[in-house]
């Protein structure tokens, strides 16, 4: 019998089974990973940035969380050793037509009580000699961070409080039994007195095993990357992006000096026809077909239609992948990028087609479901367990457990 089964072992997931650890030091703790490795999917396979939260609406979680995430990330890693770089960023406008946006984002950067300035082209080039520009953003607080460490990390700790890891677990079916309930797995049966859904792509569907309605359903998109060649690194010293367009879900490509030195340019964004989805050959019937036969889809394809036309070019014409690069520094070449690899973001869309633009976290009969959890999940991951835990609510049983 445990106490809490976390279902996820990705950066939320652990970092929930953290969290649990120190609030309930004495309680029985099991996490449960279908795959052979901890942070195998998103956390695995995300571009490495501790962002700021400038992105994020004022009052939202994520803008909570990502601000807070920031800070406590970084004191992570530097109590524990991972490796870690707070560089900073800029935001360029590369057309007149973009600075009302800019300055919107600087505003909003205000807001959430983030350290910003605004900056001048020559200014920018101070940082980034090799951008073009007319007019940036610069966010102190960016960085960078090896989140596999920090994953490996979080697991080391909850097995040294006594909670037990279970990787080549998949959980197959919740059945009730009583108060509890039973987790059916590959590898047999746990019963649980609470379970917290962390499955990232596959949330939706747990929490409907758990008989919730996720109020959403997942949707995988796939961002495809390229990396600069060694010899041409020179060209970015940190973090550069663009603008954003705030009708649109994604950042827009962009340059990241990844912890190892090497700088990955991307991401696009196109539908991916498989949750786990990294190649575009992957294919899935099952989630192919709830993608396609989903209203929500529709909807937000007809209203995206030409942003989405052009990030399904960028993913087959490298040419025009170059240009979108070229925007923020000329010198680029299609000669310079090398294809690797790409993640796979779930993102919880509504049946009206809207976007789910915030964290979403759902309570059931002794579940927790965190059933929208895309970036800045891994920025913001330790604020995001505590929060979690802070909403279990208090069992009979769980007061002997607080030390």
């Amino acid at each position: 019998m445990y106490d809490f089964a976390i279902i996820g072992g990705g950066i939320v997931g652990l970092s929930t089974g953290m969290a649990l650890c120190k609030q309930y030091p004495n309680a029985r703790i099991l996490v449960l990973e279908k795959e052979s490795q901890w942070a195998f999917h998103q956390t695995g396979n995300n571009s490495g940035v501790i962002h700021s939260g400038i992105y994020y609406k004022p009052g939202s979680f994520k803008a909570k969380f990502c601000r807070d995430g920031c800070r406590s990330m970084v004191e992570f890693c530097q109590e524990h050793g991972i490796d870690y770089e707070v560089c900073g960023k800029v935001i360029v406008a590369t057309s007149e037509e973009e600075l009302p946006r800019l300055e919107n984002l600087y505003q909003r950067g205000l807001e959430n009580d983030i350290k910003v300035k605004r900056i001048s082209p020559e200014e920018v080039k101070e940082i980034e000699p090799h951008v073009s520009c007319v007019g940036g953003i610069h966010v102190y607080s960016t960085g960078i961070a090896n989140y596999k460490q920090v994953c490996l990390k979080y697991a080391e700790i909850i097995a040294q409080q006594g909670g037990e890891l279970r990787l080549n677990t998949r959980v197959e079916n919740i059945v009730a039994s009583g108060e509890n309930l039973v987790l059916e797995t590959n590898n047999g049966s746990f019963e649980t007195r609470f379970v917290i859904n962390c499955a990232g792509l596959h949330s939706d569907r747990i929490a409907k095993l758990g008989k919730v309605d996720p109020q959403a359903k997942i949707v995988p998109f796939r961002g495809e990357y390229y990396e600069l060649k060694p010899e041409k690194r020179y060209l970015v010293k940190g973090l550069i992006y663009p603008v954003p367009n705030p009708e649109f879900p994604f950042l827009g490509v962009h340059f990241t000096r990844m912890i190892d030195g090497s700088v990955h340019a991307g991401p696009n964004a196109v539908l991916s026809f498989k949750r786990e989805g990294y190649k575009k050959t992957d294919f899935d019937l099952r989630d192919f077909v709830e993608v396609m036969t989903y209203p929500g889809f529709w909807k937000l394809a007809a209203k995206h239609a030409d942003e989405g036309i052009q990030e399904i070019i960028r993913s087959f014409s490298k040419a025009a992948f170059t240009k979108s690069l070229q925007k923020l520094i000329p010198e680029v070449q299609s000669d310079d990028l090398i294809p690797t690899h790409a993640g796979v973001r779930a993102q919880a869309l509504m049946n009206d087609g809207k976007l789910v633009d915030d964290f979403l976290i759902i309570h059931g009969q002794n579940t927790v479901h965190v059933c929208n959890a895309p970036s800045p999940a891994a920025t913001s991951s330790i604020e995001i367990g505590k929060a979690i835990v802070a909403q279990i609510p208090q069992q009979k049983h769980l007061q002997t457990m607080i030390a």
